[in-house]
């Protein structure tokens, strides 16, 4: 199962090529049919996924702020008027002078350079975000199939446990009217069989929600799909806790802070350099109205850096940064804290499938027929058959319940770590 999910997150790198020229495609609804792998899932989720296609503007807006912080500043045109509607000889526009200039800023110490460096760090961080949304929404359609794969083994354990049900039934019936059994007997026979209808039904009715959330994943109200192909009780070994405790580092929550630390850095040097003031040139011509003459004007403008150095942006950009650390910090701790947990979760559900499938099971299995076979002859009593039966029921769905378990558990380690461990689902 995860080797699909591992081959999806390589294609996630290709979804940041290709996300522009197919987007009016990705819209596109998808609606898988027939037996449903793990692989199709993933493939229409990534091709469809809503929010997915919602976040994928993120990358094209950051792509527009590095073309924005690229741009030099634009030069402006002035025109300035003096001397007239005054008095005496300033009267009407006998004494006008106008100026026609045009001035262009020039920026100091890189800045643009530093902007552009900014914006492209932040783009790099986007793009690291993103791969973390769709790892996320990785974990999400894997975590939903093994719902719906384990759905599928429950309803066809309800629908074994109706039909023992119905057979005990049917012994009964044929004990009753024999005269061996009372009357009594078979009417406990017939509350076990709807019992187990109705537990049928339910188990129907959660497969059916468990379909229809696995494709909401592609952004499809309804499924189209037949079955979901795998095998529940398929449990493989995984890698070690120290090779997994590696591959953490390597995991998109992790190098998101060191995508953010390079933004940060870039921000901090861009706050220093706007300490830096800019100049400001201007060159024009100047019209004197009374002798209808012109000259050439020229000069500079720069701000005095006296209050505003800039310093409080200085500080705030060099407080981010700080706090990135921490934020990496804190992050590594959870993290590890947390596959740890799973790590232990996951050993303790594979030991309960492995001791219910191994022994459990098969001496209940063993127990039933023993008992069964007594009560036939009249050994054991139908309160201790249906005790033995009941006994063997639970069995088998704490087995389902362990297996699921073991695959969630292990799709959120995949998911922390970001690699393919193993494949516990398969088709069969």
């Amino acid at each position: 199962m995860f080797l699909a999910l591992a081959r999806a997150c390589a294609a996630c790198a290709l979804l940041f090529v290709v996300s522009s020229a197919n987007a009016q495609s990705r819209a596109e609804p998808v609606n898988p049919e027939g037996e449903l792998t793990l692989a199709r899932a993933i493939d229409a989720a990534l091709r469809s996924n809503p929010d997915l296609l919602a976040s994928m503007y993120e990358l094209s807006a950051a792509q527009a702020r590095i073309v924005q912080a690229g741009l030099r500043p634009n030069p402006q045109l002035g025109l300035e008027l003096e001397n007239f509607a005054g008095t005496g000889e300033a009267r009407g526009i006998e004494s006008l002078e106008t100026t026609l200039s045009l001035s262009q800023v020039v920026e100091l110490g890189g800045k643009r350079g530093l902007r552009r460096s900014a914006a492209e760090a932040d783009l790099d961080f986007v793009s690291i975000e993103q791969r973390a949304r769709e790892l996320d929404v990785l974990s999400d359609v894997t975590l939903r199939f093994i719902e719906v794969v384990a759905a599928q083994e429950r309803e066809r354990f309800s629908q074994e446990a109706t039909a023992l049900a119905q057979r005990t039934l049917d012994a009964i019936g044929t004990r009753v009217e024999a005269g061996r059994s009372p009357e009594a007997e078979r009417s406990r026979a017939r509350i076990a069989l709807t019992r187990s209808l109705i537990e049928q039904r339910q188990a129907e009715s959660e497969l059916r929600a468990a379909r229809y959330a696995l494709s909401a994943s592609w952004g499809n109200p309804e499924p189209a799909f037949s079955t979901a192909k795998a095998q529940l009780f398929n449990l493989r070994a995984v890698e070690s806790f120290q090779a997994l405790m590696q591959q953490l580092e390597q995991s998109p929550d992790f190098t998101r802070f060191a995508s953010e630390a390079r933004l940060r850095d870039a921000e901090l040097r861009l706050a220093r350099v706007q300490a830096r003031p800019n100049l400001n040139f201007s060159v024009g011509v100047r019209r004197f109205e009374r002798t209808n003459d012109a000259a050439l004007v020229a000069g500079f403008t720069m701000p005095l850096p006296i209050s505003d150095r800039n310093q409080g942006a200085i500080r705030e950009a060099q407080v981010r940064r700080d706090q990135t650390d921490a934020r990496l910090n804190a992050a590594r701790v959870r993290a590890r804290a947390s596959l740890l947990a799973l790590y232990q979760e996951m050993n303790a559900d594979r030991a309960r499938v492995d001791a219910l499938r191994n022994e459990a099971l098969p001496q209940a299995q063993l127990a039933l027929d023993q008992t069964r076979s007594g009560y036939e002859r009249g050994r054991f009593s139908f309160l201790e058959l249906i005790t033995v039966q009941e006994e063997l029921l639970a069995l088998q769905a704490a087995a389902i319940d362990a297996a699921t378990d073991y695959h969630r558990v292990l799709a959120e380690i995949e998911r922390l770590t970001s690699a393919a461990l193993t494949r516990p689902i398969t088709p069969p």
